[in-house]
């Protein structure tokens, strides 16, 4: 934890926008803006003088494009970074590659209404610039964006009436893909809720379909939960599950915001946790605040095997912290282990030792 202001550069080619970050972050009193700049260019010599500990970053600039000047930041001055993304398809894509190439976090830019929409987000621009000021980054020379698929041998856990829940927040795009990554054709359903608005999921589920064995989509209302699968909760949407006969579903509505969420990890392990329970294999993964700890201990109670991702792998321990506090993981495991416990224990056996 830093014991002093959170130092935070500003990088946008709009003064309009540097002039409406600078003063809503500025109004945390534990946040200090010690500088903008109107280009990556700018922003080099800035990083240099002023030591920023978190940068907000846009994509459309002039002299480099914001992914240009990230991918060369990661690579040779890893900081905490976080994307100022626009809702378009477009932008979407290029916010899932940015997080790829070592983004923390995004933040949406508003199309119309640019004061009123950054104001109505203040609360959560400002939560995320101390997430990532003390979100865990690591170099990232050379990254490759778009790896091919690489099969891997079906191990035999088709199980119908298994399935597999994963909770993340913050820095849970790349462990997400990680862990998905590593699943065979025949995993277990998969059902995940990340935070992120509407729009981006879509994209961010595509992106995966195109790099894993596994089938990835977003979830609709009245999916099926079936074998080789994974359902991505849409942004803006609460999901749950619900069982008919012996089979799985996803329910996708409204709902109320939970833990200021919407999509919300614990309405989903707690739909779980009523209609599955020991059928279930949960992880909570990477993210900041609390959402998922109640639900992942409530799923431990009715009998599911539950696990927490461990602190040094963690982009930003907070979620997984709150649920270990609470006694709801049953397993603490680095996010390279997660994979392959969740299916051992889908098909009756662990690796691991429980805590």
């Amino acid at each position: 934890m830093i014991g002093r202001k959170i130092k935070v550069l500003i990088v946008d080619d709009s003064a309009v926008m540097r002039q409406l970050l600078t003063e809503l972050i500025s109004s945390d009193p534990q946040i200090e803006v010690v500088g903008t700049a109107s280009d990556p260019f700018i922003a080099r010599e800035k990083i240099k003088a002023l030591h920023p500990d978190v940068l907000t970053l846009d994509v459309e600039m002039p002299r480099m494009d914001g992914l240009t000047f990230l991918e060369k930041l990661m690579a040779s001055h890893p900081m905490p970074a976080l994307m100022v993304s626009s809702f378009t398809q477009e932008g979407c894509d290029v916010t899932m590659r940015a997080l790829e190439l070592g983004a923390v976090d995004f933040f949406p830019k508003p199309a119309v209404d640019l004061q009123a929409g950054i104001e109505r987000e203040a609360a959560l621009i400002i939560e995320k610039v101390k997430a990532a000021a003390g979100a865990r980054v690591v170099s990232r020379p050379g990254i490759k964006t778009d790896a091919p698929k690489s099969p891997r041998t079906s191990a035999g856990y088709r199980a119908t009436h298994k399935i597999l829940l994963i909770g993340a927040s913050t820095g849970g795009t790349e462990a997400i893909k990680k862990t998905l990554t590593s699943m065979p054709s025949d995993a277990p359903g998969i059902v995940i809720v990340q935070h992120m608005p509407p729009g981006f999921t879509a994209s961010f589920a595509s992106r995966l379909n195109g790099l894993c064995d596994i089938r990835v989509k977003e979830a609709a209302d009245g999916d099926r939960v079936l074998p080789g699968h994974a359902l991505i909760a849409p942004g803006n949407f609460q999901t749950s599950l619900y069982g008919s006969g012996a089979e799985y579903y996803v329910k996708v509505g409204m709902g109320e915001p939970v833990n200021r969420h919407r999509p919300s990890v614990d309405v989903l392990f707690d739909s779980a946790a009523e209609c599955a329970g020991v059928n279930v294999v949960a992880a909570l993964l990477t993210g900041m605040g609390d959402d998922g700890a109640r639900g992942l201990r409530r799923l431990r109670d009715a009998g599911a095997h539950t696990i927490a991702q461990d602190e040094a792998s963690c982009v930003v321990f907070g979620m997984p912290r709150e649920a270990i506090v609470r006694g709801g993981a049953e397993y603490v495991l680095p996010l390279g282990d997660i994979a392959e416990e969740m299916l051992q224990l889908a098909s009756g056996h662990s690796v691991q030792k429980a805590s």
